[in-house]
């Protein structure tokens, strides 16, 4: 019989925070074996943290098992999970095999006005894969001509992979590729096992090593506001403000709202931008090049 695949996802996550974790971290005395054969705690030694038998804690582990809540409990105080971890974690384990989402996203027509009126702040919209699903004119003249790229490579962690100048935006760009990543990871918890997320992983894993080894690290995080810098290149440098906001209508949807403070060099570069989106516009609408 397969295993269920939360439970594989479940026990991997465990596996990685096991790796994190040294002996001196949880106070246990030091080894003559040097060097350790694992890196981070044994199996047996968290299972000896956590009063449950090597056996056991193995199960779990391995996806054999669906550890009860007061074990998760024990384990998340084990394995010093942070408190988006242990979320995660108990997201996770409280889903059982469930069908995929089969029926395309749609945003609320409400939603794209509100996106509209937004004159001198980019937005636009993400959903459950970081698809992005609608913007307004000022994201795309900040971020990327989203209406130019086929709906199933719109992307926006996988854009931040395989767009060249979509990467060079940022100037903290690491930064912002292991935030995408530890995001996708925490919403993953809520369908372990989607096909389309699983293609998604599949692709960027075999075209860039540095998100293969972000993705089995496992790290998650729930951040919903912060501050980057870009660099575009027709108004320089920006620093901005950035809200990440649920959609009352579906949760699964999010919007991604990026602000300066009036007055400030930011906030003037972005009326700029706006005010050059807009010429384009308009030559675009007259067939002007």
């Amino acid at each position: 019989m397969s295993r269920d695949l939360h439970l594989n996802e479940l026990g991997e996550f465990l596996k990685a925070r096991r790796a994190g974790v040294s002996p001196a971290d949880v106070g246990l005395p030091a080894t003559c074996e040097q060097p350790r054969r694992v890196t981070g705690l044994r199996r047996e030694e968290v299972a000896l943290l956590a009063s449950i038998s090597t056996e056991y804690y193995t199960r779990i582990e391995q996806g054999r098992m669906q550890a009860s809540a007061p074990v998760l409990a024990v384990l998340a105080r084990v394995l010093l999970l942070n408190a988006d971890q242990r979320t995660y974690l108990f997201e996770l384990a409280s889903k059982g095999e469930q069908p995929p989402h089969s029926m395309r996203e749609k945003v609320d027509p409400q939603l794209q006005f509100l996106l509209n009126d937004l004159a001198t702040s980019p937005a636009f919209v993400i959903g459950r894969h970081s698809d992005v699903l609608a913007w307004n004119q000022l994201a795309a003249a900040l971020f990327a001509d989203f209406g130019s790229i086929p709906e199933n490579r719109r992307i926006y962690v996988r854009m931040l992979f395989t767009d060249p100048a979509l990467r060079a935006l940022y100037m903290d760009w690491e930064e912002v590729a292991h935030l995408a990543i530890a995001q996708l990871r925490m919403a993953s918890a809520r369908c372990p096992g989607d096909p389309k997320l699983r293609a998604i992983v599949e692709e960027l894993s075999a075209v860039d090593e540095e998100f293969r080894k972000l993705w089995t690290e496992h790290h998650v995080d729930t951040r919903i506001l912060g501050t980057k810098r870009l660099h575009h290149p027709v108004v320089g440098e920006l620093t901005l403000g950035w809200n990440r906001l649920s959609c009352g209508t579906n949760p699964d949807q999010q919007i991604i709202a990026w602000t300066a403070p009036p007055g400030s060099p930011s906030h003037d570069a972005l009326r700029l931008l706006a005010s050059w989106a807009a010429d384009q516009s308009i030559k675009a609408s007259n067939g002007v090049p």
